[in-house]
């Protein structure tokens, strides 16, 4: 495994961060033959600074020979089915060349460390109940985590509504 430590991002990492995100997005898009997402590099990077500086965001960060090779953004949140405070893993990317390497692996296992210096009940992610993302699947149900059930939806919403 390549010599890799995962820390806390900083608003610095924005820029890093906002990449792999976008990376990300066209990955699940190609995977879908969707373009389900329309990130902007430049417009991602801005909101990632700006919410990672107001502490609305948490996102860790995988560091290997000197750059960002992975992270995971975490939004936290209360819910009565979860007994009060949980995270949600919005986001969760190894770059390619670094991929089944055991950095997914750091990763979960900051996340979870995380979870529990915060006492969030939960961790949860989200993935596409799809042949697509089996692999992913697979990874998270190797960790530990469990199938819950139900599907993500989403509305969207403009400035005009």
């Amino acid at each position: 495994m390549t010599d890799t430590r995962i820390r806390l991002a900083v608003p610095e990492d924005a820029a890093a961060i906002a990449a792999m995100a976008v990376a990300l997005t066209e990955e699940i898009s190609g995977r879908l033959g969707v373009k389900t997402f329309n990130l902007e590099p430049q417009k991602t990077a801005s909101l990632c600074h700006m919410l990672l500086r107001e502490e609305k965001y948490l996102a860790l960060v995988a560091i290997a020979e000197d750059q960002a090779i992975g992270f995971v953004g975490i939004s936290e949140g209360r819910a009565l089915y979860a007994e009060g405070a949980l995270a949600t893993m919005q986001e969760f990317y190894v770059a390619p060349p670094f991929r089944a390497n055991g950095v997914g692996t750091l990763l979960l296992s900051a996340a979870a460390e995380l979870a529990r210096k915060r006492r969030w009940n939960r961790l949860e992610v989200c993935t596409p109940p799809l042949p697509e993302f089996d692999r992913s699947l697979t990874f998270y149900e190797r960790h530990g985590f469990e199938i819950t059930g139900g599907r993500k939806l989403k509305r969207l919403f403009t400035s005009t509504e």
